[in-house]
């Protein structure tokens, strides 16, 4: 008896499966008794044990005595599934990680400066000292550019007068050149990084505030008078 209720088909319907396992199960007196459905070859199985090839299978568990469903069995993952998932839980626990070297920054920001005032003068340092790269960097670049434009102005009045520019002045034009292109990607760079400044100043500002008055940082904003 218990052979023929290993497998049951989709023909019947879960309801009367679980009835006939649940006679299976009064006669060998475990109520707890389990009834497996599952899908193969696009048509529904169900029965009182998995077979091996089913093992892997997504399957609805229901409890054989009573009919209710008692759980959901997800399918077993393929390699490239698994490799991917723990790609994704090790790039979580970076985020995590991140954030929360964030967070102790931030507490020990709140507890090293007593004002915003602080706060802003040590973040000024910063900006100061960037303001003055990027200058500098300007004055390299025009310096740069001037000195270029005076090289190939030269090569241009050679040429013009049916005189051949020397491999020498041509080499300078191109290391020029290059180096001007190079000084130019670096000040870009020096640009954007003091953009960033600024916004993370307004982050930090913000988090200080949190963190120094959280009553006040959480209030919503007032409504506008409208008169």
């Amino acid at each position: 008896m218990h052979q023929t209720g290993r497998i049951l088909r989709a023909a019947l319907p879960v309801a009367l499966l679980c009835a006939l396992s649940a006679g299976v199960a009064a006669q060998d007196g475990k109520g707890g008794k389990k009834l497996y459905c599952w899908e193969e070859n696009g048509r529904k199985v169900c029965g009182d044990a998995l077979p091996a090839d089913a093992a892997g299978a997504a399957r609805t568990v229901f409890n054989a005595r009573t009919g209710t469903r008692t759980g959901e069995v997800a399918r077993a993952l393929t390699d490239e599934e698994r490799a991917a998932a723990a790609v994704a839980a090790a790039e979580a626990a970076r985020t995590a990680a991140e954030q929360a070297a964030i967070d102790r920054r931030d507490q020990a920001m709140a507890q090293s400066y007593n004002t915003e005032a602080d706060l802003r003068d040590a973040f000024q340092e910063r900006i100061d000292l960037l303001d003055e790269t990027v200058k500098a960097s300007r004055l390299g670049v025009a310096s740069l550019r001037q000195s270029l434009l005076g090289l190939l102005r030269r090569a241009g009045e050679q040429e013009l007068e049916g005189q051949p520019v020397a491999a020498p002045a041509a080499a300078n034009i191109t290391s020029q050149h290059a180096e001007l292109r190079r000084r130019e990607r670096i000040l870009a760079q020096q640009m954007v990084e003091r953009a960033e400044l600024d916004k993370e100043l307004e982050r930090v500002l913000q988090r200080y505030r949190e963190l120094k008055h959280p009553a006040t940082a959480a209030a919503p904003a007032p409504a506008p008078d409208n008169g």
